[in-house]
């Protein structure tokens, strides 16, 4: 169970931090709700018994963080020779899983893809969403800003150095 002031990951809305536990009721139900603030002041209740289900988790610590930054540039990633929608749909479920490994290498494959033949609109915002959740997390376990973050991010996939 988290506790408020706990940093946290949504899978499909990126990291946030609880800013506390109310009691609602819906629905004739009474359930517990984790409160907690996103980035672009998105606000979100996930019930505290399905937060497993939905995938909420804990952020990664600065080490595990460094150790990505560091990992991006020679990460593999596949090359997808389906039509947009075959790409847009396999890379949206490893968004889905909230693993953050798997929504980088998203980003990276879509970086690439879109630097050699363009992306459809769906692939577009598959990619500012999965950049979104990844700089998210990696701002709250680096105790850095967005754009120190995504500066980065982009020097990274780049094939430059970083910025510290």
């Amino acid at each position: 169970m988290f506790r408020v002031g706990d940093k946290v990951v949504h899978p499909m809305h990126g990291a946030g931090i609880i800013d506390r536990i109310e009691t609602a009721k819906v629905n004739g139900a009474v359930q517990e709700y984790y409160v907690f603030s996103m980035a672009g002041n998105l606000v979100l209740k996930i019930p505290v018994a399905s937060s497993n289900a939905v995938g909420l988790r804990g952020v990664v610590d600065s080490e595990e963080a460094e150790a990505l930054l560091e990992g991006l540039q020679t990460m593999e990633v596949e090359h997808f020779s389906g039509s947009w929608n075959q790409r847009y749909r396999e890379n949206l479920q490893k968004v889905k899983s909230g693993d953050l490994y798997e929504v980088a290498r998203v980003i990276k494959s879509l970086v690439n893809r879109d630097n050699e033949r363009g992306l459809s609109t769906g692939e577009r915002k598959l990619l500012r969403s999965a950049k979104q959740i990844l700089i998210s997390e990696l701002v709250l376990a680096m105790n850095q800003d967005y754009q120190e973050i995504e500066g980065q991010i982009h020097a990274a996939m780049a094939g430059g150095e970083r910025e510290c």
